[in-house]
This record gives structure tokens, C-alpha cells and sequence, in this order.
């Protein structure tokens, strides 16, 4: 199954894919062609895996990072405000220097209560996955300790467009393309850390709910930057395609 949530008349609405179209729980037909996505949930709570591909590492140590390979998987968090579906714009904002960056992830979402998973079941609590485009400026990076900027303003977290079920999350291929352009390529398969792996370990400390979401991480380099009039897609052939166009925000008029 193939659901999301569009926008329709400033109402959400929860629809699933059916040859072709967008089906709403009414049975409403809608079109795909023009429809305002939206995340495809709002998540009570938004966790990120932050250094779990080893080229990921290896790449940003070769720009001044000091990354080493993280001997257990720690999760962090960002913050809903962020969020934004297929086809909304990411602004950047009128005082970033850059540069800023794509990270094409998996995401997992949470389909039921779940505490003190195993490995063995932890993928049983899954809802299913989507994409996500963890948008990331790299200067605030460097001087932000909680990355509440870098990672978290207006718009830097694209997710959607779809959320589906059944496929194995440790065998999908992410792809990033710039105006057309293929520029990432990896398999999760690299994971340092796998999906069942995180949730056991964050089952441990905290309840996963209904409806939380954990992206995992991309591998190699996030190169090029982005800047304004790029459409930065996020692929995979069995979610889809998550697709934003980059604008940058206008420098506030003086009175």
C-alpha cells in the first residue's frame, strides 16, 4: 500500500495511491497531476540518525570535520516546523552564507505503540517508509551546538511523498538528482547501524508512538550545494520521487 496526505480546499486529507490517482477515505477520486502534497504525517516525535554511513564520515572529515565512527547508534531529534511536503518550496534564508546541502535519507515511520523492542521484531512497529531531504546549512553547522538552525529552520526538512509498506528497508537505493542531474547514489545497505538496530536500542529508553518518524543518515558526499532555481528530487523506485524546488528568502525591506 502507497498512502500520503494532500491538501485539499485548506483541509488535510489522507489518500492512497490507486492506479494513477489519489483516493481519499471517502473514496473521493483526486488527480495527481497538481496535488499538494503534504508530509505525509506530523510526527509527535521527529528522530534523526546522524553519522551512520562511513563514506558519509570519511567525506566530511576531508572538509575540516573531525568525525570518528560512532561506536554505538545515538539518535538525535528535529523539529516539526521544518517539515514540508513534495512540491513546497525550501527556502533559504536571506542570512545564511552557506553552504547549504542536500541529505536524500530513509525514513521509518512508526505504526503502532512499541517499548522494549528486539531486533527480531523491532520491524513488526513499522508503519512503513518515505523519503527525506534533511536539508543542512554548514556554516551554522560548524557553530550552532544544538543545530537548531543548520537543521531545523522554515523548510529544511522535505518529506513524502508517499509512505509505503513491505519492502525491506535494509535493500532500497537513494538517489539524489539536481535539476535532472543524477549526484547520489548509495544503498542502505551501507547503514553502520541498521533500521531494527535503532529501534531496539531507542525502544530501551523511550516509547516509540504512533506516528514518530526516524530518518537514517546518508552516505558519501552532498555535493552540490544547493542555491536558488535548483528542483532537488529524492528517489526511490518503490516511494517515489520527493521533489522541492530551492528559493532563497528576500532580505527584509527597511522602513
Amino acid at each position: 500500500m502507497k498512502w500520503g496526505r494532500i491538501a485539499v480546499e485548506g483541509r488535510p486529507l489522507r489518500v492512497e495511491l490507486r492506479g494513477g490517482e489519489l483516493v481519499d477515505e471517502r473514496g473521493t477520486r483526486h488527480a495527481l497531476s497538481g496535488a499538494q502534497f503534504l508530509p505525509p504525517v506530523m510526527p509527535p516525535n521527529f528522530y534523526a540518525a546522524g553519522l551512520n554511513f562511513r563514506a558519509h564520515i570519511e567525506w566530511a572529515n576531508t572538509r575540516g570535520g573531525n568525525y570518528k565512527v560512532p561506536e554505538q547508534a545515538d539518535i538525535g531529534y528535529r523539529s516539526n516546523n521544518a517539515l514540508i511536503g513534495s512540491g513546497a518550496e525550501i527556502v533559504i534564508p536571506a542570512d545564511s552564507k552557506g553552504p547549504v546541502e542536500y541529505e536524500g535519507e530513509l525514513v521509518a515511520v512508526i505504526g503502532r505503540e512499541a517499548k522494549n523492542l528486539s531486533e527480531a521484531n523491532a520491524l513488526d512497529c513499522v508503519a512503513g517508509y518515505t523519503l527525506g531531504n534533511d536539508v543542512s546549512e554548514r556554516s551554522w553547522q560548524k557553530s550552532d551546538r544544538t543545530l537548531w538552525r543548520a537543521k531545523n529552520s522554515d523548510t529544511f526538512k522535505p518529506m513524502g511523498p508517499f509512505v509505503v509498506s513491505g519492502i525491506d528497508p535494509m535493500n532500497q537505493t537513494i538517489e539524489v538528482r539536481i535539476n535532472g542531474r543524477t549526484v547520489s547514489s548509495y544503498s542502505t545497505r551501507g547503514m553502520i547501524f541498521g533500521v531494527a538496530h535503532y529501534l531496539e536500542r531507542m525502544s530501551r529508553y523511550l516509547t516509540l508512538q504512533q506516528g514518530d518518524v526516524v530518518w537514517f543518515g546518508c552516505d558519501g558526499p552532498t555535493l552540490p550545494a544547493l542555491k536558488p532555481g535548483d528542483l532537488v528530487e529524492v528517489v526511490n523506485d518503490a516511494i517515489g520521487v520527493l521533489a522541492n524546488r530551492v528559493v532563497r528568502e528576500a532580505l527584509p525591506t527597511k522602513p
